[in-house]
C-alpha cells in the first residue's frame, strides 16, 4: 500500500491528477502494486519560489519552476532494480501525462513495515495477529 504526496508548483486540478495517475500507473507496472491500491495527496502551490525551494543545479540536475516533488511511502521489499524502475518510469508518465520534463521529477522513497500502517478504525491491518501466551507453538509446546 503505496501512500504517495505530490507536490508540484503552480500546478493546476489537470496537472495534479495527471501528476497523480502517472504515478500511479508507474507504482502498478514498475513494482506490481494493485491497481485499486490508490492513497495520495495531490498539493498545487501557487508558483512562487516561497512555497516550495529547490537548488536548480543539484548534481548537475537543471530543475526550473516546473518542479513535482514525488514522496513515496511503502512497505520495504523492493529490488534496488524494481526502484529505479519505479523512478523512471514515473519520469517518463508524468512528461507522458503532465508535460513535466524528467529532469523536474523529484522523486523520494521510504520504506517501511507492515505494522506501520492503519487504515481505519485504530488497527494496524497488516500486522501479525498477536499470539496469546497460553497457545501452543509451532511444533505443539507452549511457548
Amino acid at each position: 500500500m503505496p501512500f504517495v504526496r505530490i507536490d508540484a508548483l503552480g500546478s493546476d486540478p489537470e496537472r495534479l491528477d495527471a501528476l497523480g495517475r502517472a504515478v500511479h500507473d508507474a507504482l502498478v507496472e514498475a513494482v506490481g502494486i494493485p491497481s485499486d491500491d490508490r492513497f495520495q495527496v495531490l498539493v498545487g502551490h501557487d508558483g512562487s519560489r516561497s512555497t516550495l525551494r529547490y537548488d536548480d543545479g543539484y548534481l548537475g540536475v537543471r530543475r526550473d519552476d516546473d518542479l513535482v516533488y514525488v514522496a513515496i511511502t511503502m512497505r520495504s521489499g523492493r529490488t534496488p532494480a524494481q526502484k529505479q524502475a519505479l523512478f523512471r518510469r514515473i519520469a517518463e508518465l508524468a512528461h507522458a501525462y503532465a508535460g513535466t520534463e524528467p529532469r523536474n521529477v523529484f522523486v523520494t522513497l521510504t520504506e517501511n513495515e507492515p505494522i506501520d500502517w492503519s487504515f481505519g478504525e485504530g488497527v494496524a491491518q497488516y500486522a501479525e495477529r498477536p499470539v496469546p501466551a497460553d497457545s501452543p507453538a509451532p511444533g505443539g509446546a507452549l511457548s
